[in-house]
């Protein structure tokens, strides 16, 4: 059973720094890992020249792109709204474990990733969705759990123990408004 928890925070909290120390733990652990990343800006993995570009400027509105080594599919918004957690989430493929990093106002569980040099308030006192924090400041004082941002262990122990079935994860989502 697939299961879901963000990681979210301010910028240059050190959410992907701890994504990428957590995903080899966990799959040490047994687990298999997809990731699932909100961007702010425009998004482009592929380059003007190529044939994948050139389809994608002649109006595809998806360009699937293959090799012996991996496959990535493009798909192009071309003025639609931007996809929602709920619908992105749909589009992987099973795995034990979904870190999504962003979508910090969505409604969905997390734990937070707080550093104290960036000055920036903590999420947790106004979103109830975030369910633990790893900080690298004084434990704050709240009934949530914590851990320090370098004991990885203790983190991987929190977010599999506070993943939520992606099912229940959905459900979540999908009342909700835009994320």
């Amino acid at each position: 059973m697939t299961r879901v928890i963000g990681l979210a925070g301010w910028s240059g909290a050190g959410k992907t720094v701890l994504i990428v120390k957590l995903i080899p733990l966990l799959k040490q652990r047994g687990f298999s890992v997809s990731t699932l990343k909100h961007a702010h800006h425009a998004l482009d993995i592929d380059r003007p020249g190529k044939d994948s570009y050139v389809h994608r400027e002649a109006g595809a509105s998806e360009v699937l792109v293959a090799s012996s080594s991996r496959w990535a599919l493009i798909h192009e918004l071309r003025g639609a709204p931007e996809p929602r957690l709920a619908e992105l989430l749909t589009h992987l493929s099973a795995a034990d474990l979904i870190l999504v990093e962003g979508f910090k106002h969505a409604p969905y569980a997390k734990m937070e990733v707080h550093r104290a040099a960036n000055g920036k308030p903590f999420l947790y006192p106004d979103d109830p969705y975030i369910r633990a924090i790893a900080t690298d400041a004084p434990k704050p004082r709240t009934a949530l759990p914590s851990a320090h941002l370098d004991d990885t262990e203790s983190i991987a122990d929190l977010i599999w123990n506070l993943a939520v079935p992606l099912d229940e994860t959905l459900a979540q989502l999908l009342p909700a408004g835009p994320a």
